[in-house]
């Protein structure tokens, strides 16, 4: 990635952002670190140059003990925004609002500076900490398929398909409850997958989420049942496409809030947001709309 982007740095320059701090992560978590350091140094803006781990980093910088993170400067009116140069494997946000992975596209993009509101996704687990996501967090197999696709990055794209593979071996479909919004408790039986989605895509182009929309002010919730291995073999092409929503067995929703928990004490439904292993349920999902200024 770092000889990816070595023309962008004169791109930027010629594009007139002079005034540019780059900061290297050296390791897991740095952006976060970062991210907030330049945001109480009053920045106008912090760029994720990178995928969607890098992006997901910076998007947890912007908050802190539950909060939004603030200018140092408490008479200041400015907000920090968030600029993207997609360069990762997957770039699944970047899909969602059509962007290539082309730096040169991403600095013209940052130079104009138009700005828009676009929502997060809050994850509250047991322990009473918060963890944020900006794109899709998902439970079961396919947040078990992620972490071990992070295990393959270095055969791009095919790091997904390994990953599902792996995660098929030994999987059975468990049922869950799910709460949404202040409604009832509601069993779901024989889930196989349950995707979250503030954007559209995830899994290095799959539609999984296909009306999701970052802007929405909710969440596009889509339910994955007794699924079986071949039943994603027949029906991968509609899970990339986005058209598996007329499938059997798959649901969907809109929700602003959604507390899942298993039935059951195996401890073993994975959660991932942003194709980052958090853990295991319980866990609930709200939406934070508005609360960062995307520079598209």
């Amino acid at each position: 990635m770092e000889q990816r982007f070595s023309n962008g740095r004169s791109y930027f320059l010629t594009s007139g952002l002079a005034w540019i701090c780059e900061s290297l992560t050296s390791g897991p978590s740095h952006a976060i670190d970062i991210t907030r350091e330049a945001i109480r140094e009053g920045a106008d803006a912090v760029i994720a140059v990178g995928g969607d781990g890098t992006l997901h980093e910076v998007v947890n910088g912007f908050f802190y003990g539950g909060k939004p993170v603030c200018n140092h400067d408490m008479n200041s009116s400015q907000s920090t925004a968030l600029g993207i140069i997609p360069l990762g494997t997957g770039s699944d946000f970047a899909r969602t609002l059509g962007w290539k992975n082309d730096p040169h596209d991403a600095i013209e993009r940052i130079a104009k500076g138009v700005k828009s509101k676009i929502d997060v996704g809050c994850i509250a687990g047991e322990v009473g900490e918060s963890h944020y996501f900006i794109n899709v967090a998902d439970i079961h197999l396919s947040a078990k398929a992620g972490y071990y696709a992070s295990r393959y990055k270095k055969f791009g794209n095919l790091c997904y398909v390994i990953g599902a593979l792996q995660a098929f071996f030994r999987h059975h479909n468990q049922d869950i409850r799910i709460k949404v919004g202040e409604g009832e408790w509601e069993v779901c039986s024989q889930v196989t997958a349950l995707c979250i989605g503030n954007a559209k895509y995830f899994g290095g182009g799959m539609k999984i989420t296909p009306n999701a929309n970052p802007s929405s002010r909710d969440f596009e919730v889509v339910i994955l049942q007794d699924f079986k291995w071949y039943d994603f073999i027949l029906k991968l092409h509609k899970l990339y496409n986005g058209t598996h929503l007329s499938v059997k067995n798959v649901s969907s929703r809109r929700a602003r809030s959604i507390e899942i928990e298993e039935i059951g004490s195996s401890g073993s439904i994975f959660v991932q947001s942003d194709g980052e292993f958090l853990g295991f349920l319980p866990r609930k999902f709200s939406i934070l709309p508005g609360v960062i200024d995307l520079i598209c």
